[in-house]
């Protein structure tokens, strides 16, 4: 199995499941995913959706063992836009998103990451940024978002060196946003999943979609917060905790 699923309440959990390939991405996994996005995607009751890995790696990119069988560009063309729009649709989740990278993320892999809300990793992850190795640009659309999220000039280094980083200089440079030691990676991402969840999905869609330079809709969404029950109810019983 490519991918294994598993459900709790307000979350799903997807694992790619491919150790003997450092779980690269074939089209049975394309089609897991796609399969599970249908179901996300009309589930009302989620609140986040996480993507991992099984054994030491996260993704290390596409299978090219399958993906070699594939040699003029219009068929080249047809996986990537499928990939493309995979990752489309994972960034227009209404809920949150978190890539959690167990392990060592190569070329394919860290432009998944990139669809994701939110990215942390295992201290002894490594992210590579290697596409170039075999003569190609990323196909997923990496390039952009890896410059608006690291910058330009750091962007186009990595990917014109083939640079492979660790945990920390991903961490340093904005590539994630927290960076767990290994031997309590999978304790810190349970936490960290009770914590997305703690809110429902208006609170998070507010939070996703809301216009960031618009004074005016932020005060009147926050006092429409603010008169809800959820939170009269919690300030209440903070208030008797003291």
């Amino acid at each position: 199995m490519s991918l294994i699923i598993t459900r709790e309440p307000f979350i799903v959990t997807a694992a790619f499941n491919r150790p003997e390939s450092m779980n690269a991405i074939n089209f049975d996994a394309m089609e897991k995913l796609e399969e599970l996005l249908g179901e996300i995607e009309i589930d009302a009751t989620l609140r986040l959706f996480i993507l991992t890995g099984i054994g030491n790696s996260f993704v290390s990119g596409g299978d090219l063992k399958e993906f070699h069988k594939i040699k003029d560009a219009e068929g080249a063309k047809v996986m990537t836009r499928r990939m493309i729009q995979i990752l489309s649709r994972i960034e227009n989740l209404p809920i949150w998103t978190l890539a959690a990278l167990n392990g060592h993320t190569y070329g394919g892999g860290w432009e998944i990451a990139l669809a994701f809300d939110f990215r942390v990793a295992s201290s002894s992850a490594k992210i590579g940024f290697t596409q170039g190795k075999f003569y190609l640009p990323p196909g997923w659309g990496g390039i952009s978002k890896l410059t608006d999220t690291v910058g330009q000039d750091r962007a186009r280094y990595w990917l014109a060196s083939q640079k492979v980083i660790s945990a920390y200089e991903a961490l340093e440079a904005g590539f994630i946003q927290d960076c767990f030691d290994e031997q309590v990676f999978r304790e810190k991402v349970e936490k960290l999943k009770q914590q997305l969840t703690l809110n429902d999905r208006a609170f998070i869609s507010y939070l996703k979609n809301h216009a960031p330079h618009s004074n005016n809709n932020n005060m009147n969404a926050f006092s429409r917060f603010w008169e809800s029950e959820e939170h009269l109810k919690r300030v209440d019983e903070f208030l008797k905790g003291k």
